[in-house]
C-alpha cells in the first residue's frame, strides 16, 4: 500500500495525526477524506497537511540542480 498523501491535523473523532487521502474537493474549502481503515468524512481542507513520509518531493529536492564540479 502506498503512503497516504495527507495528515489529518484536527482533533475530531479521534483522528488527529492519522494519514488520509482526499477523495473529492467541494465548495467553501471542504473535502471528502478517506482514512487507512476506510472511514470517510467531510471536513475543511484547513484540517489537512502534507504527509512528508508519502514520498513527495520537498522544495529542496525539487529545486536542486546538478552542479558541475571543476
Amino acid at each position: 500500500m502506498t503512503a497516504l498523501p495527507y495528515i489529518y491535523r484536527w482533533n475530531r473523532q479521534g483522528r488527529k495525526g492519522q494519514p488520509c487521502d482526499v477523495l473529492a474537493r467541494g465548495t467553501m474549502n471542504s473535502c471528502c477524506v478517506r482514512f487507512a481503515d476506510g472511514y470517510t468524512m467531510v471536513t475543511s481542507r484547513n484540517a489537512l497537511m502534507r504527509n512528508r513520509d508519502a514520498g513527495h518531493l520537498t522544495n529542496v529536492e525539487h529545486n536542486s540542480f546538478p552542479v558541475d564540479q571543476p
